[in-house]
């Protein structure tokens, strides 16, 4: 199987409608792309949950998520389910973020993801964002939408691991949930990590990739 590699980072932007999406999608490349690339800037928005347990959360999360990074942080108050009537004020806050940022990699939803915000949210992104190589994250959920992704990063089992310990310790407000649960998680990583001939992995969708493969 073919590796490209991205080179050093120094700066990257990830993007989720709720807290917890990020990490959940791709909290393993985050460790390993802030440990590869100390002092890597990390911009990050989500569109919901601010002002309360969930802003709390996700801002005690994403500083384990990302070690040693510049990370920048914003959580809006958007309500949840219901970005496409609040469509003007997400635009808006992309474009924000566009603005003080020009960033290397942006993470964010995959456009074929079933839930609305996570989907709408995927389709804002590349009007902000359009020369930007944009990587689209799965999030493991009971809608059964997990599709054929083209783009896998390997992950050691010590990171995979760690990942889930920190989905586990920092979202206590989630742990309700049915699919919200090791098994889940690793067992996702599991089968990305066999279809990319590696032990776990995280997967994305791309809509457009460049090249340089040399002379």
């Amino acid at each position: 199987m073919i590796r490209l590699g991205a080179g050093r980072l120094e700066r990257i932007a990830a993007v989720g409608a709720h807290c917890d999406d990020i990490a959940i999608g791709a909290g393993g490349t985050l460790l390993t792309l802030c440990r590869a690339n100390p002092g890597l800037r990390v911009d990050v928005l989500v569109l919901s949950g601010g002002g309360g347990e969930r802003e709390d959360e996700e801002r005690a999360a994403l500083a384990a998520f990302c070690p040693g990074a510049d990370l920048r942080v914003t959580v809006l108050k958007l309500p949840d389910g219901r970005l496409p009537v609040h469509w003007d004020e997400a635009k808006a806050a992309v474009e924000e973020l566009r603005g003080r940022t020009d960033p290397q990699l942006v993470l964010a939803p995959r456009a074929e993801d079933a839930h609305q915000d996570h989907r709408g949210l995927a389709r804002l992104v590349p009007t902000a964002f359009r020369d930007h190589l944009v990587l689209g994250y799965e999030i493991v959920k009971w809608d059964a939408d997990l599709g054929r992704p083209v783009a896998y990063q390997p992950l050691s089992p010590e990171v995979a691991e760690e990942k889930v310990r920190l989905l586990q310790g920092h979202y206590a407000s989630q742990r309700h949930r049915p699919w919200y649960d090791r098994e889940a998680f690793l067992g996702l990583a599991r089968i990305r990590g066999i279809e990319c001939q590696t032990r776990y992995a995280e997967a994305f969708a791309v809509t457009k990739l460049t090249l340089d493969l040399g002379e």
